[in-house]
C-alpha cells in the first residue's frame, strides 16, 4: 500500500509537470515564462545578434559628437530593452568597453545584461551605475531603502505593456476590465467572454520582474489569484512588453489582443489611445560619484539619444 501510494504521488506529479509544459509550449513557448532568480538567469534574448560595435548588430548604430571618456559608467537593465542601452553605449563609448566571451558578459565589461531582477540588485549593489528598466517593485524599493540608497528614476521613453494568447485562440480584443476580471478570479472560462468553451490558464510572471511589477500596476487594489497548474484543454493568456514580443522574441504562434478595442501598435502608443502604457526609466543612485553618470543622462534626454529609441521601436518622450 505504501508503495502503491508512493506511485500514485509520483504519479500525480508526473501529469501536472507535463500539464504544465503543454501550456507553455502549446500556447506561448518557453521562452515567454521567466524562470529567473538570483540563482540562474533566462537571458531570453540571443545578446550576440544586438552587441555594440559589431558592424552585424541589430541595433540602431549611429555617430555622435559626444563621447564618454575616463571613468565609464557600467550599463545593465531589462531583457525588452537591451537593444535601446546596446545602441547607446555603440554611440557615445569606446569600443573596447564592451567585453562579450560569445555567451555573456565578462566581469570587466562596462556593458551587461542581467534583466530587471538582477539589474536592481546590482544597481544597490554598486555592481552597475545606470540601469534601463521598468519601474520597480515595492520589494526593490524596500531593498534599496535597506541599504541606505535611493532610487533616482528617469523617464527616457514609454512602451505599450500588452496581452497575449496563442495565435489559435479566436480571441482579439478584451476590455481593461475583462482582463482584471481575468485575473482576479472572476472569469476562469474563454466562453464567459464570448469564446470558446475552454477554461483559462492565466499565467504570471516571477515576482520582481518588470512584467509582473507592471501587472502588480496594472491590477491595482484588486488582487491576483495564485497560479495554478495549467490546464490540458485550457487555453492561456500572459503578459510583457510590446517591443520584447513583436522584435525580439518574434513568435510567430503568439498575438498581441486589443485592449479597450485598441491594438498595441507605437502608433496608439504614440497618440495616447492604447489604454496599457507604461514608461520605461533610466535608473541611478542619488550621489553617484562618478560625473559621467549625470552626463549620460543628459544625453539620454536629448535629441539624439531620443531618436534612437524611436529608430529602435519604442516611442520617445516626445511622442
Amino acid at each position: 500500500m505504501k508503495i502503491q501510494k508512493q506511485l500514485a504521488v509520483i504519479f500525480a506529479v508526473f501529469i501536472g509537470f507535463a500539464l504544465f509544459n503543454y501550456s507553455i509550449y502549446s500556447c506561448f513557448t518557453v521562452r515567454y515564462i521567466d524562470k529567473s532568480d538570483s540563482l540562474m538567469i533566462e537571458k531570453s534574448i540571443e545578446l550576440d545578434k544586438y552587441l555594440p560595435f559589431d558592424e552585424n548588430s541589430k541595433i540602431v548604430q549611429c555617430k555622435s559628437d559626444f563621447q564618454l571618456t575616463g571613468r565609464l559608467p557600467v550599463l545593465d537593465g531589462a531583457t525588452a530593452l537591451f537593444p535601446v542601452y546596446s545602441a547607446f553605449m555603440n554611440t557615445v563609448y569606446p569600443p573596447n568597453s564592451c567585453e562579450f566571451d560569445g555567451r555573456d558578459f565578462i566581469a570587466e565589461s562596462s556593458l551587461q545584461k542581467r534583466g530587471t531582477i538582477g539589474a536592481y540588485e546590482a544597481l544597490i549593489n554598486g555592481a552597475a551605475d545606470i540601469i534601463f528598466v521598468a519601474e520597480p517593485s515595492q520589494k526593490q524599493l524596500q531593498y534599496a531603502k535597506d541599504a541606505g540608497k535611493e532610487l533616482v528614476l528617469v523617464p527616457i521613453g514609454y512602451e505599450a505593456f500588452v496581452f497575449i494568447v496563442n495565435s489559435k485562440n479566436p480571441a482579439e480584443s478584451l476590455s481593461v476590465e475583462q482582463i482584471k476580471g481575468i485575473y482576479s478570479g472572476e472569469y476562469t472560462n474563454w466562453q464567459q467572454l464570448g469564446g470558446e468553451k475552454a477554461p483559462i490558464n492565466a499565467l504570471q510572471r516571477i515576482e520582481n520582474s518588470g512584467s509582473q511589477t507592471a501587472m502588480v500596476s496594472f491590477m491595482g487594489d484588486l488582487p491576483m489569484k495564485t497560479p495554478r497548474v495549467a490546464n490540458l484543454f485550457g487555453k492561456s493568456i500572459g503578459y510583457s512588453f510590446r517591443y520584447y514580443v513583436s522584435d525580439i522574441s518574434g513568435k510567430e504562434n503568439v498575438k498581441m489582443l486589443d485592449v479597450n478595442g485598441v491594438y498595441p501598435s507605437e502608433e496608439n502608443i504614440r497618440n495616447g489611445t492604447y489604454p496599457v502604457t507604461e514608461c520605461f526609466y533610466a535608473v541611478y543612485i542619488a550621489g553617484n560619484s562618478n560625473e559621467n553618470v549625470e552626463l549620460l543622462i543628459n544625453w539620454i534626454l536629448a535629441d539624439e539619444a531620443q531618436a534612437i529609441i524611436d529608430e529602435t521601436g519604442y516611442v520617445n518622450l516626445k511622442r
